[in-house]
């Protein structure tokens, strides 16, 4: 099973991507924010990253910015799932590293597409 990394400050977000990734046949792992997430990467980088944009401590970008530079770090496929909407968000964050981008609220057909256009699934 891959491993896949689910990071949101909120508990009851973690909570429900948790229960559709693990549907998807992913172990899941849960950080409630970047710093933290970094340190999880740092001990066993996931297959996977469902990464929200705004939490406290670090944020989703300033986490994937310095996650694609770690050793090993280009290897997790992103998928940045937030409720900023606007086109230079979503541009921010594919120049930054991000493999795919959902809106919340999702769903599992919307996590599904997105980690199968991703290679995941």
């Amino acid at each position: 099973m891959k491993p896949c990394l689910v990071v949101d400050d909120s508990r009851v977000i973690r909570k429900v991507a948790r229960k559709i990734v693990e549907d998807l046949g992913f172990v899941c792992e849960e950080a409630g924010d970047g710093q933290e997430a970094l340190g999880a990467c740092r001990k066993a980088m996931p297959d996977a990253i469902l990464l929200d944009w705004n939490m406290p401590v670090m944020n989703g970008l300033d986490f994937l910015i310095q996650l694609r530079n770690e050793t090993g770090g280009k290897k997790p496929v992103v998928v940045f799932c937030t409720t900023e909407n606007d086109m230079g968000h979503i541009t921010e964050a594919l120049r930054a590293g991000a493999d795919e981008y959902v809106m919340k609220p999702f769903d599992s057909e919307i996590l599904e597409s997105k980690f199968a256009e991703a290679g995941l699934v």
